[in-house]
């Protein structure tokens, strides 16, 4: 077999709707590289009949390659799964439900040929989403951008071309909170990027209700900044502050007459406002305790139940 060019690595979960499409696409733009190239498929533990569309697809063409999940592990490991597997020179992450258009896989290709060795794509506008998701995607990214050393490019997706050496350094990160987008920063190299309008689903729903999109928050946040736990700290020298000044003045408003402070309703609001730093702080520190105790099991990310198409 000669060696692979290209790997396009796409993440399904129930996207039985979109590969046929998919396939189509990314057929009749990486034909016309004149190199070799893969597409590989990971069904994230599907409930519709993704895998026997792979499977299809698979029989009808050799470059279509797929993994299958023994069970739903998540967007991100399943993009680990396909960077483990991915043979190409170049490899490049997009999102099967087409909002990623395949077309600009070419132009990541020329930025790579010039000498990139990451090109990832901006999103100058977003259609077919509500006010709501767009102002917390930006939100987000520049919370992110503010608060870690790593400097995450703004308004960036998943969506980008990796020179193989990015590749294999990324393979040496097995964290099991991952981030995609923050880990191909922190591990550097020569990076630019290409702008585009993000599209519509082609069909189907999205998979990134709210409260995956929290979880997705936290685990860019604890993986990549201390700054929730410096905000900790800072509360309690804060609240810690604020509580001998006000002793101070309780006590002058007493020797001075003043009967303002006496009575049980500011002692119990003081007792609830401090119960409730408290346990902020704890949740805190449980979220950065709680990835700790999942590295130390030392699961593997991921297990595939059949992986067709690869090389030994």
């Amino acid at each position: 077999m000669s060696k692979i060019r290209y790997s396009i690595i796409a993440p399904c979960y129930n996207e039985e709707a979109n590969l046929p499409e998919l396939q189509r696409r990314i057929t009749e733009i990486m034909d016309k590289t004149g190199e070799s190239w893969e597409l590989v498929l990971i069904n994230d533990g599907s409930a519709d009949r993704t895998p026997e569309i792979m499977r299809e697809l698979h029989a009808k063409d050799a470059h279509i390659h797929f993994i299958d999940f023994a069970r739903n592990f998540g967007h991100q490991v399943a993009v680990t799964a396909g960077m483990d597997y991915a043979q190409g020179d170049a490899v490049v992450l997009i999102d099967a439900d087409l909002q990623d258009p395949p077309e600009l896989i070419l132009e990541m290709i020329k930025k790579w040929q010039a000498g990139y060795q990451v090109v990832y794509a901006v999103r100058s506008d977003r259609k077919g989403e509500t006010w709501f998701k767009i102002w917390t995607a930006k939100f987000f990214y520049r919370l992110i951008y503010n608060i870690t050393d790593v400097k995450i490019p703004l308004d960036t997706g998943d969506f980008r071309l990796m020179d193989r050496q990015v590749v294999n350094a990324m393979k040496q990160m097995k964290e099991r909170h991952r981030f995609i987008r923050g880990m191909t920063s922190w591990v550097g190299f020569k990076q630019t990027g290409v702008t585009y309008v993000r599209q519509e689903r082609f069909a189907g729903e999205t998979h990134y209700p709210l409260r995956r999109m929290i979880r997705f928050a936290s685990d860019a946040i604890t993986g990549f900044s201390h700054v929730p736990l410096q905000i900790a700290t800072f509360l309690g020298f804060g609240i810690a502050t604020l509580s001998c000044l006000a002793a101070l003045a309780v006590v002058g408003a007493r020797l001075s007459g003043n009967h303002a402070f006496f009575g049980q309703a500011t002692t119990l609001v003081m007792v609830l406002f401090l119960g409730g730093v408290q346990l902020i702080s704890l949740g805190i520190i449980g979220e950065y305790l709680g990835r700790i105790y999942d590295e130390v099991k030392g699961r593997p990310l991921y297990v595939v139940k059949e992986a067709v198409g690869f090389e030994s």
